[in-house]
């Protein structure tokens, strides 16, 4: 019975505090993503992909880094998959040049086109074709299509990435 009465003294005092305006700055401070993010400092994804998990590491005008082996020329990569991939342009991207994903199972939920140095938008065949099979389509410069297939594996998505060498320009 007294704890009771204690809480119903100090009920009152908790209203009254509650209902103070948080005073208003006029330029907020954000917290650092630091702190924020502190479980992420704690546990690096990058470093402890497991060994048998594509990675991308380095690139340069005419070759890719993966897992410590370099390749040069284009590449296809599906899943945790690589392979030489023939386009050595980005007008030999057709559908033939990734008829490949006909027979892919699981089909990869996206196909990252690496362009090389530029963005350049795909034919409406090759868009098509690749929506028919039940992909959705990105295209990007190949540095940042190679960090994207890096993050969406790393996640355990089914992604698939086609890359032409970042010194490509059209």
């Amino acid at each position: 019975m007294a704890m009771r009465l204690k809480s119903m003294a100090t009920l009152p005092k908790l209203i009254q505090s509650m209902r103070k305006e948080v005073p208003k700055h006029s330029n907020p401070v954000l917290p650092s993503l630091r702190r924020a993010f502190s479980l992420y400092d704690q546990i690096n994804l990058i470093d402890n992909v497991p060994e048998d998990q594509l990675r991308f590491q380095e690139f340069n005008d005419t070759s890719f880094t993966v897992n410590g082996v370099k390749y040069e020329g284009s590449l296809l990569c599906v899943g945790n998959l690589l392979m030489s991939w023939s386009p050595r342009k980005f007008s030999e991207i057709t559908t033939d040049s990734l008829s490949i994903f006909q027979t892919v199972r699981p089909i990869p939920e996206l196909l990252i086109v690496g362009c090389g140095r530029d963005i350049h938008p795909v034919t409406p065949e090759v868009r098509q074709f690749v929506k028919s099979l039940g992909m959705k389509l990105e295209t990007v410069d190949s540095r940042n299509a190679a960090s994207t297939y890096n993050i969406l594996n790393e996640e355990g998505r089914v992604v698939a990435a086609a890359l032409l060498p970042y010194g490509v320009t059209s």
